[in-house]
């Protein structure tokens, strides 16, 4: 059998993966009737069922929406983007496989895209496995079809679905406490039922509630009736997670027609300019969504209101912030005394710095450059199993590249991390990392990933 290699390396500190993700299993809705009420439970049937019969999830009545977390096993021909990341499936791994599927005799087969269709990213002791390779001591997970849940109509599922995917959530994270760990849905459509579901995830120790930056409505989190939300959270020391996933607008009720989001507008230009390219949607919509977020948490004062609150911004990169900081600075100090709102107590960059950290992923460059702007607020993000995940290895080459220290290699990929969430290390460390893994006889050569990262090799000729 092929194997793959890869360079020795060791490590003495504990990594923290802050967002790693999970494809929703149908075990959610087998299993939802031992967690819900009788009128919870008909709530979710709906508002959100996965229908075992036809393999689709219906989503307010409708059909085959969603991005497909809950189908397993892959499809012929395809590369399933949610949950191929695993061990050693790199990028340029991924580039052969896809421009293999290019072409109908070389597509992938059943059971190859079974192969990379990674168990953990449905169940935890494969990915306790897959961690051990990937060099992740402990995780945060969080869902994949975030886009989803916002657009859920009725508040009464919206709750129940919360319910039952966090409580799935829970019990995944029990097979290892001490290594796993898990993000909570609410459901903001209502502000007491967010509440509610606060109070009970906060029993069983969880330590972040997710929220996206609008919702699907074009409501922002920071409209007043979300304030006793954000109360709740500082009672129970939970963390605001704000993850962005732009909503591709397929669930968008009858007569409604803005999200009121940058990424939706980006979304529009793509379609209106005929530029395909993925980065628009994969990277510079996540980035509007975040940036628009921390302009808004900072200038509208969220933090002096919230005190005690503390925040995490996900999935989005870092290298928009130091300039984003920049300009909200200067815009205080230019417009202070114009303000419509109540003055500010401080700078937005020292309100942010106080509260909150923010996302980056193993490949970023900037971060490892500027460790002064970003010592106390980065936290690492594998992104595993999603295509552009990667392992803590692939951070740690990157950060030696531009040779930062070994202390703020330990706070980028994990003691920011622990600070934030109030979680101890583990008692035992990954140290080194696995430099072979066995592959079965179809896996792609040296040649032919370089042959696929050839510039036109994804180009189809008629």
């Amino acid at each position: 059998m092929p194997v793959q290699r890869f360079a020795p390396m060791t490590k003495d500190f504990a990594t923290f993966d802050c967002d790693a993700h999970v494809t929703e299993p149908p075990l959610i809705w087998e299993r939802a009737a031992e967690y819900l009420t009788r009128d919870e439970l008909t709530a979710l049937r709906s508002t959100i069922w996965w229908d075992s019969e036809s393999q689709q999830l219906i989503v307010n009545g409708r059909a085959g929406v969603g991005i497909g977390s809950q189908r397993r096993g892959g499809i012929p021909g395809t590369m399933r983007v949610i949950s191929n990341a695993g061990p050693g499936v790199k990028h340029d791994i991924q580039r052969a496989l896809n421009v293999r599927n290019l072409k109908t005799g070389t597509a992938l087969t059943q059971e190859q895209v079974g192969y990379i269709d990674f168990a953990g990213s449905y169940e935890p002791e494969p990915r306790l496995r897959d961690m051990d390779v990937q060099g992740i001591d402990q995780v945060m997970i969080i869902p994949t079809d975030i886009d989803t849940y916002p657009w859920l109509l009725d508040a009464e599922g919206a709750k129940a679905f919360c319910k039952a995917y966090n409580q799935w959530a829970y019990e995944y994270t029990k097979a290892d406490p001490e290594r796993l760990f898990f993000a909570a849905l609410l459901p903001i459509q209502n502000a007491q039922f967010a509440i509610q579901e606060i109070h009970r995830v906060a029993a069983q120790g969880c330590r972040v509630a997710l929220v996206r930056p609008t919702d699907a409505m074009g409501n922002y989190p920071l409209q007043p009736k979300y304030e006793p939300v954000w109360s709740a959270l500082e009672e129970t020391e939970m963390v605001y997670g704000m993850h962005p996933f732009p909503a591709g607008a397929a669930l968008k009720p009858a007569g409604y027609t803005e999200q009121y989001s940058g990424a939706e507008l980006i979304r529009r230009t793509i379609s209106a300019s005929g530029v395909p390219h993925s980065f628009l949607t994969n990277v510079q919509n996540f980035q509007s969504e975040a940036a628009l977020w921390v302009t808004a948490a900072l200038m509208s004062g969220l933090f002096e209101r919230h005190p005690k609150l503390k925040a995490a911004v996900f999935e989005a990169s870092s290298t928009w912030l130091s300039f984003l900081l920049d300009e909200c600075d200067k815009m205080y100090r230019l417009y202070r005394n114009e303000r419509k709102m109540p003055p500010l107590k401080g700078l937005p960059s020292e309100t942010f710095f106080a509260h909150c950290m923010t996302g980056f992923e193993g490949d970023e460059a900037p971060p490892p450059r500027f460790p002064e702007f970003y010592g106390d607020i980065l936290i690492w993000s594998s992104d595993v199993y999603h295509h552009d995940g990667d392992d803590a290895w692939r951070a740690m080459e990157t950060m030696q590249r531009y040779g930062l220290p070994v202390e703020n290699q330990a706070k980028f990929l994990g003691a920011n991390a622990r600070r934030l969430y109030r979680i101890d290390p583990p008692k035992k460390i990954i140290r080194d990392r696995v430099t072979e893994i066995e592959r079965p006889n179809w896996w792609p050569t040296e040649e032919e990933v370089t042959a696929a990262l050839a510039p036109d090799a994804s180009v189809t000729r008629w």
